[in-house]
This record gives structure tokens, sequence and C-alpha cells, in this order.
């Protein structure tokens, strides 16, 4: 085990190990956010009189007692980890939700979970709980970070988090700390609902610490020191909630919050994290502009570039292949690529964690070639969340690494992976019938995923179960790797396969910006994506970008024919979660017609 993560096998709960860490940590700092335009920080000392205070706060003021339900609704920031840690603290059961919810999402989660009071960052999230506060089946106090006073609604009671906290000051942390025991509830974290309403996934202290175990297990490999995470992922999220709150607190490091994530690249240079979590989205992002900054400089650049790539992928695929000139070229090409880019990334970083979703085999190959270390990972909430990962002495790109320790998986006979350990949820709040549908009676979870284990037992994803597409000819097609495939274009940004029981398949495509902006000024076209929907020159160019993937796959995974959005798929209008999925449902919704005409 390394010097400073804690064996997370041998903890009571999440509070005794973040308090356990910040008595060894005392006046180091932990976690920083901006203020003014500067990274500010709190020591380990500081954090936990914090938690401290807001524990018996929630308690004095609030009367917050163990078993209630308590909403956190709010951007990555230090006093979102020091309000799910003072929630647990006191035996209470803490309901992450995402900022981007509506007054609708707000509303369900209200009611479902019977919550009866709310934490809020800032006015404009308040307003929007408010909004469904007021139709809620209950009475919801809300507490606000910033702000309080421009929040005033005669039907809600509303407190400044700063007066919770100075109700608490003083006080030592509540005797729930040293009673809580591994199996209790401590967090409903609510699927984000790519097919249809979220349902609360009830997790345990135990499941989260068999998750911290299992990563520590995992990165130790990486020679591990004093850690500087980045977050930014939502800490609604189960993903996030791990790996930017528990595991940095498990091996004693430090989180930076990013403040805004359209700044993430030039935030990355400034902190210079070692270890950074983030979804599929985000790489297929960072290659794209890659390749588009590469695009701008000279030939010999181009060529440069090019040659890193083909022989990293060379290197990656067979060490051994490399000629004694290969290996001269890839130190040139070592000293002038690879470091310039491992510098954009900050300089030191050490790897870059994906999951979520499925990361695209040559998005993964991509950056290995670069040089920058991708490990993917998989899970889903209802394990905590995860279930393996790629270690970083044996990482197979199509795969998902073997099962984390404390985690055991087989494979269903009609190829579905089951998964078994510590780690799964108790099950869904308030919906018995889910839960007995996801847990069989010997305690296996059904993930809903299909795939197989590799001779070394790593797990490879061939996709979602309910996904699948089966077409008139009883052909299985993963939408997800034929969308990946389309992706890879540099003309395309997102894409929504359609199919099932239909002779071909076909797609909704979402035209890269960077690209369509470029192609309308060298066009003399308006750059409205909106009025440009259904012009046949943009339809053409598009259509040669579908012809290039489509030579890159089987017979039955070509796209014959499509339609192109009129605008992006976002969380703000519902069709990507907040962990930038695909909505397949929402965005079905809005095109079915159109593609149902191209049949």
């Amino acid at each position: 085990m390394t010097e400073r993560a804690i064996d997370a096998r041998e903890v009571r709960n999440l509070v005794t190990l973040f308090f356990d860490q910040a008595t060894r940590f005392a006046d180091e700092p932990f976690v920083w956010a901006k203020r003014d335009g500067v990274y500010v920080s709190l020591s380990w000392r500081e954090t936990a009189d914090e938690v401290r205070a807001a524990a018996n706060g929630l308690i004095s003021v609030l009367g917050v007692k163990t078993g209630d339900r308590v909403i956190i609704v709010g951007e990555n920031r230090p006093e979102w980890l020091i309000a799910d840690i003072a929630i647990k603290a006191i035996g209470a059961i803490s309901v992450p939700t995402y900022t981007t919810n509506t007054a609708v999402n707000h509303l369900h989660v209200i009611n479902d979970s019977g919550a009866q009071l709310a934490i809020v960052s800032n006015p404009a999230l308040a307003a929007r709980l408010i909004a469904a506060a007021v139709e809620a089946d209950h009475k919801l106090r809300v507490i606000i970070f910033d702000n309080p006073n421009s929040v005033i609604h005669s039907d809600i009671e509303t407190k400044a988090w700063s007066d919770v906290l100075e109700a608490g000051r003083g006080d030592d942390i509540p005797d729930h700390v040293a009673t809580a025991k591994r199996e209790d509830m401590c967090s409903i974290i609510y699927t984000s609902g790519t097919g249809g309403l979220p349902k609360g996934v009830m997790l345990t202290h135990g499941g989260i610490l068999c998750n911290c175990d299992g990563a520590t297990q995992i990165v130790k490999e990486l020679e591990l020191g004093e850690e500087v995470f980045l977050s930014f992922l939502p800490l609604s999220h189960a993903y996030e909630h791990v790996g930017g709150i528990y595991l940095p607190i498990c091996l004693g490091a430090q989180v930076f919050y990013v403040e805004r994530v359209d700044t993430l690249i030039n935030t990355m240079a400034e902190v210079r994290p070692t270890i950074m979590t983030a979804v599929p989205r985000l790489y297929e992002t960072m290659r794209s502009r890659i390749h588009q900054s590469v695009q701008t400089q000279s030939n010999f650049r181009i060529r440069l570039f090019e040659k890193t790539v083909e022989l990293g992928t060379k290197r990656y695929k067979n060490p051994k292949s490399l000629s004694l000139w290969d290996k001269l070229v890839d130190a040139v090409c070592e000293r002038l690529v690879r470091k310039k880019i491992r510098e954009r990334f900050g300089g030191r970083l050490k790897a870059l964690v994906s999951g979520g979703a499925p990361l695209n085999y040559e998005v993964g190959l991509f950056f290995t070639a670069l040089g920058v270390r991708i490990l993917q990972g998989y899970g889903q909430t209802e394990a905590s969340p995860v279930i393996s990962a790629n270690v970083p002495n044996n990482v197979k790109l199509h795969a998902v690494g073997p099962p984390a320790r404390g985690v055991s998986v087989k494979i269903a006979q009609d190829g579905e992976i089951l998964s078994k350990g510590e780690m799964v949820m108790l099950g869904y709040w308030n919906d018995p019938d889910a839960t007995i549908a996801a847990i069989d009676d010997d305690g296996w979870l059904h993930t809903g995923d299909i795939g197989y284990l590799d001779e070394d037992g790593h797990i490879i994803i061939t996709d979602r179960k309910k996904d699948l597409i089966v077409n008139s000819g009883g052909d299985n097609i993963s939408p997800q790797r034929v969308e990946g495939t389309l992706c890879l274009e540099e003309e395309l940004e997102q894409a929504m396969v359609f199919g099932d029981k239909r002779p071909y398949l076909t797609a909704v495509l979402v035209p890269d910006e960077e690209w369509l902006k470029k192609w309308s000024r060298s066009n003399g076209k308006e750059n409205s994506l909106e009025k440009l929907a259904k012009d046949m020159q943009l339809i053409s160019a598009i259509g040669e970008a579908v012809l290039r993937s489509n030579k890159t796959v089987p017979v039955i995974e070509k796209v014959r024919k499509f339609v192109i959005s009129h605008h992006s798929f976002t969380v703000e209008n519902g069709q990507m979660t907040p962990t930038l999925k695909v909505r397949r449902h929402a965005i079905l919704r809005e095109f079915r017609v159109g593609l149902e005409a191209l049949y």
C-alpha cells in the first residue's frame, strides 16, 4: 500500500476515512477552488472543522437526524464535499442531484426520495429547485451557499449555509461517526436516465469503500506520491462522487475543482494534475481539437505529428516491430511532439481515466500513441460504480480491464455481464420490482451490458443489452460502436444511429462546430446549423464523411441514409445525460418521423 493511502478494507465508514486522513495530513492543502480568478486552498484540518460545523449545524438548526434524506444541488466546489461528508456524519443520506435538472426532474427526486431538506449552491439553481418544491407532496427547506438573502419565497423556508456553520462551530463530530457500519446506506444517487425517469440507487459506506480499495490497487502501479486530482465531472454522478471525493481522500491527495468546463485545457496546464477522470466525450473532443490545431501548422509539423501517431501506434500493437531507424525517429518524435502534448496536459499527468461510457478504440489508441496513458474503466451507479479498470502495466485498449479487487464477474448464458461484491447497491429506492430484476437471488447484479472475458480475465464489452439494434435480417448491431466510428471523421461531432427491425441503418448527425465554421466560410454560407441542416451542399459534404466511415465497418454497420440535426445534442435540451451519454429516446422523439421517411 502506498505511504499516503489508507487501507479502505479496514475502515468502518466514509466519515472515519475522512477524519483519519484529516488527522494525518492536518495543515497540508486538500481542496482548491478559484476565488477572484486565483486558486485558494482549504487544508485538511480546515475542511474537517467545516465538516464538524456543518454536521452539528444541520442537527441544531434544522433537526436533521439519522435516515433523513438531504438533496445537494451545486457545481463542483469544496462546500459540496463538506456538505456530503457532514450529511453522512450524522447518519443522514445524501441525495446528489444534477445542476442541469429541470423543475420536473427536481420534483421527481423530491417526491421519490422524500427529502425534506436541500442544500443548493446559488440563487439560480435554488429558483429551479423551489419551482419544483412548491409543487411537491411535502414541505422542503432549502439551504443556500451563495447570496441566500436574494432568494425569498413565501412558501419555502430558506437559510444561509454560513448561518448553519456558525451555529455548529465548537462542537465535536456527532456520535454516529463511531457507530455507522459499512452496510449502512449513505447515499441515494439517481441514475442519469438514458431511458426515462431516473431511479434512486441506494449505496452503502462499504460499497464506496470497496470501490476506493479497488481503485487504489489499480492506480498504485503509477508510483503514487502526493497526487493531484482535477475534478470537473458532476459530483452528483457516482463516477465523480468516488473519483472526485472519496478516492482522493483515500489516497491523501489534493483536489482542484474546475471553475468552468470550457477552460478545462487551460486549467490542466495551470493545475498540472497527476490523475484525472473523465468521460469518452471529452477525449473525443480533445482528439478533434488536437487534429484541428495540427492542420494549421507547417507541412513539416503535420508530417512529424502523423509520424508520431504512426510509430506510437506501431509500438503499442507490437513493441518489437520497430526497426532501428523507427526507434531513432521515434526518439525525435518523443522530444518534439509527445513532450509538448504532455505539457498541454500540465506535464506531470500519470493517467487519464475514462469511464461512464465505452471509449472508442481509435481514440484510446490516439492518446496512447502520443504518450498520454489512458486507463479505461467500467462500472455503473448500481456498483458504486467501479466494476473493472485497466491497470497501468497491462493496458488493453479494446477492453475495460480485469475486475477490481473485491469484485467478482461472470458471464450469463445470454452474454450479459454479471457482477457481485460489497460494491453492489442495496437496491432501488421505492422500487422493489426493479431491484428484483437487477439483483438475483444469489446477489449477482445484472448489468444490462453484453460482453465476455478474454484469456487474461479482462472484460470486453460489446454493447448495452437494451440498446442492441436487431435489423430485419436478424443481425445484432451495436449502435454505440457505429456512432463512435462515425464521430472519428473530422466533419462529425455527434451521431445517433437508428435501424431496429429495419433493412439498414440510418442516423441523426451533428456536424463538428469548428469544421462547420470553416466549411461555411469557404462556401459563402451563413454559419447557422439551423439554416444549413437541409442545405444540399452540406448534406453532400457530410455524406462524403459517412462514406469514408462506411469503408471501415462491416456491411450491416454501414449507415445508408441520414438526417442532419439543426442543433447539437445537449444536456440542456435533454438529448444528453449530464455525463454526456446520448439519450436515444429523447432524440427519437424529435427525429423519428424524419428517420422513418428515410425508409
